[in-house]
């Protein structure tokens, strides 16, 4: 006979690590805790399919965040890296918004992948420090490095329109200043803008798998005042940025598009048939960055913003049904579009294999010197 299942003692512990909790009622308690002992007593194989689920997520993090952790540390770093050198044949413009958004990715990685969803995951074996009020400011420090990952890829989005289609403005904005103070408008406009997540926390960390990852301050879980500022902050990231990004990536592609077919016409006629278009080749790699890197952040973050949602919304008393485990998938995927920019660099654009595999090469060289 199959025994029951012991690795799913998680259940009852996340309803007992914060018993006191504002807005959980006894009766509410009582039931959570009677389903969970009949989970327990109960075989692997006659659970409810959603229970296997997140047992089988929580077993497939245990693997996939800290192999996520190494791979998105060691992608940014190097991407900055190589991107510094100004050697990929990138204008400084377009190298001054890339390093950003991978400072902004490496930043995540760091505050919310190692700090946060590790430590949940693995909760039996880190400790956390219950004197010392950090995780409202972990909280602050958290959200904008995000919305900083976001809104750059924003500013880059529009960086691109404005100087493919917009030609009068170009010699107007396209200035290294101008990039410099956009990124830091859109980072001071960040801080600024998440500032209220110090109020809405206190400064205890709760090892929950929920949005909140820290202690709730009283009357802020089931508040609707706090609430709609929840809402109006995932509006403003990323469903605003979304609808940007597709607005003007629409705009772009149709006038590259445009011109693409009245170029080949005009080359077509031309009596050199054998060279190539230089300038229509580096459009067609821009493009195909610019469309790679929205597509990326967009499809990535779509079901953790579909689940956020469905959250907030029961929490405010409105019957939405979306299994959990999506919040756990939504996560997993968020997580995962703060290390793919290296990939997409490494398919679109030449110069930057190149400098890849010479970082790759000196690392390696180094290390047979190192055992020598």
């Amino acid at each position: 006979m199959v025994q029951p299942l012991k690795a799913i003692d998680w259940t009852v512990t996340e309803f007992n690590e914060n018993p006191k909790e504002t807005g959980w009622h006894v009766a509410t308690m009582n039931r959570s805790l009677s389903a969970a002992f009949y989970h327990l007593s109960t075989r692997y194989d006659e659970l409810p399919l959603k229970f296997r689920i997140k047992y089988v997520l929580r077993v497939i993090q245990a693997i996939y965040y800290p192999i996520l952790a190494i791979v998105g540390l060691t992608a940014n770093i190097a991407t900055i890296i190589i991107l510094s050198q100004r050697k990929c044949g990138l204008s400084r413009w377009i190298t001054r918004y890339l390093v950003a958004m991978s400072v902004a990715d490496l930043l995540v990685v760091i505050l919310d992948l190692m700090l946060r969803h590790i430590p949940i995951v693995f909760k039996k074996h880190f400790i956390f420090l219950k004197s010392v009020p950090l995780c409202n400011m972990h909280a602050v420090l958290l959200y904008t490095a995000i919305d900083c990952s976001v809104w750059f890829t924003v500013a880059f989005t529009f960086d691109r329109f404005v100087v493919v289609c917009c030609h009068k403005l170009k010699s107007k904005y396209w200035t290294e200043r101008t990039v410099v103070a956009i990124l830091v408008s859109l980072t001071v406009f960040s801080g600024l803008k998440n500032i209220f997540w110090y109020f809405m926390f206190t400064g205890l960390y709760r090892l929950h798998k929920e949005p909140w990852f820290c202690d709730v301050s009283k009357g802020v879980r089931f508040s609707l005042f706090w609430g709609c500022i929840e809402i109006v902050h995932y509006i403003f990231t990323p469903i605003v940025p979304f609808f940007i990004i597709l607005l003007l990536n629409a705009f772009t592609g149709k006038y590259v598009l445009m011109n693409t077919n009245v170029r080949k016409r005009l080359w077509s006629q031309c009596k050199v048939r054998k060279v190539k278009d230089t300038e229509l080749e580096n459009r067609r790699r821009s493009i195909i960055l610019l469309f790679l890197i929205s597509a990326n952040l967009i499809l990535l973050w779509s079901p953790l913003l579909i689940s956020t949602f469905w959250t907030r919304m029961n929490l405010l008393g409105y019957a939405v049904w979306l299994n959990q485990f999506w919040r756990d998938i939504g996560f997993m995927l968020q997580l995962l579009s703060c290390c793919t920019n290296t990939c997409i660099y490494v398919v679109t654009q030449k110069m930057f294999r190149k400098q890849l595999k010479n970082v790759l090469l000196y690392l390696f060289t180094a290390k047979l010197q190192v055992i020598q």
